[in-house]
């Protein structure tokens, strides 16, 4: 079958010629019909955050169809339309009972630690799958994976309640899903950070206040914006130091900002004013869990999670193309985010 690759770190993925994989007794073979590329992705090319070995196929927003089960699995079947959940686990171990499932000592990230969905198929074990409801499409079950579900998770981490003010650093993939989940979750305001116009048009399409990072400071702005009390919960999607320092910094008294973006520089703060003195909180927040699938499905399903402008474009399953979309996110530019249709 056709996949495309990371070959060698820091160099571009290279289309390659690979086995069919098999299933065993409790695993899923998925016809991949739509894999989303994540920032992450560009970050496992570069070296940032480190990969399990090489050559690895890449892509952990994966949706498709059954095309072979093992035979211990009777909860699907061939043609079942599914989303991959993209941590396969071993559901015994304490961290899985306790429902922490991304901490699994035997676990493995698709895409990372295992082959993923930069390919025509992709073998999981069938407890990482989760049905797809047939008004949702391929593309949009797809970065549901990651880009929805990373960010509720994060938000579910920050502990945000109903009347509170939201800043998301970052409208990409993820931050155009926090918006509209922060609107769900009955965020008062929400004010959405970037540095491109047409990405800030389309958060405020979604209800976000925009804060154009390149008119000056961005945490300056959002005090200004709330009269000086800041911001309850706010989500650092990007990974840079300036954007991290920023978030703390527009925190208001008992705010909390909630770290997603990976990068591998410090986040220097100023302890007493800012962390200490309002007792603000740095949360970290990895990956998602496979029980908060379900409502953010039926959300898409009923059409309160708008995902039309999120998938910006489709590509085939080509190193070149795909390459193309992995440079754009290393500079921080490109769309809001692109599906792979094999």
């Amino acid at each position: 079958m056709q996949a495309v690759q990371l070959i060698e770190i820091g160099r571009p993925l290279q289309q390659c010629q690979v086995p069919m994989p098999q299933p065993g007794p409790t695993d899923a073979l998925v016809r991949v019909r739509a894999a989303g590329i994540c920032h992450s992705d560009a970050h496992y090319r570069a070296g940032t955050s480190p990969v399990a070995f090489t050559p690895l196929t890449l892509g952990h927003e994966v949706a498709g169809v059954v095309e072979q089960v093992g035979n211990q699995v009777n909860n699907f079947k061939p043609g079942d339309r599914v989303c991959v959940h993209y941590m396969a686990t071993c559901g015994v171990c304490a961290h899985c009972l306790r429902g922490h499932e991304q901490f699994c000592v035997a676990g493995e990230m698709i895409g990372k630690h295992r082959h993923g969905g930069y390919a025509e198929f992709i073998l999981v074990p069938a407890r990482s799958l989760v049905s797809l409801p047939a008004e949702i499409s391929f593309e949009h079950g797809a970065v549901m994976m990651c880009s929805t579900a990373t960010s509720y998770h994060a938000l579910k981490k920050g502990r945000l309640q109903p009347g509170e003010r939201v800043v998301v650093f970052g409208v990409g993939g993820l931050g155009m899903s926090a918006i509209q989940l922060a609107g769900l979750m009955g965020a008062l305001d929400i004010y959405a950070v970037d540095i491109n116009h047409d990405k800030l048009s389309l958060a405020a399409r979604y209800g976000a206040i925009p804060v154009d990072a390149t008119r000056g400071d961005a945490a300056t702005q959002i005090r200004r914006l709330t009269g000086n009390k800041g911001v309850d919960v706010a989500l650092e999607l990007v990974g840079l130091p300036q954007t991290m320092q920023q978030a703390v910094r527009c925190l208001g008294i008992q705010g909390r900002a909630v770290m997603v973006g990976i990068g591998k520089k410090p986040l220097e703060v100023e302890v007493y004013t800012q962390v200490l003195g309002k007792e603000a909180e740095i949360i970290g927040s990895s990956d998602h869990l496979i029980d908060e699938l379900p409502i953010l499905l039926e959300w898409a399903r009923r059409g309160r999670l708008n995902l039309e402008h999120i998938v910006a474009q489709t590509i085939p399953l080509d190193a070149a193309a795909i390459n193309a979309v992995l440079d754009a996110l290393d500079e921080f530019r490109g769309e809001v985010r692109t599906v792979i249709v094999p």
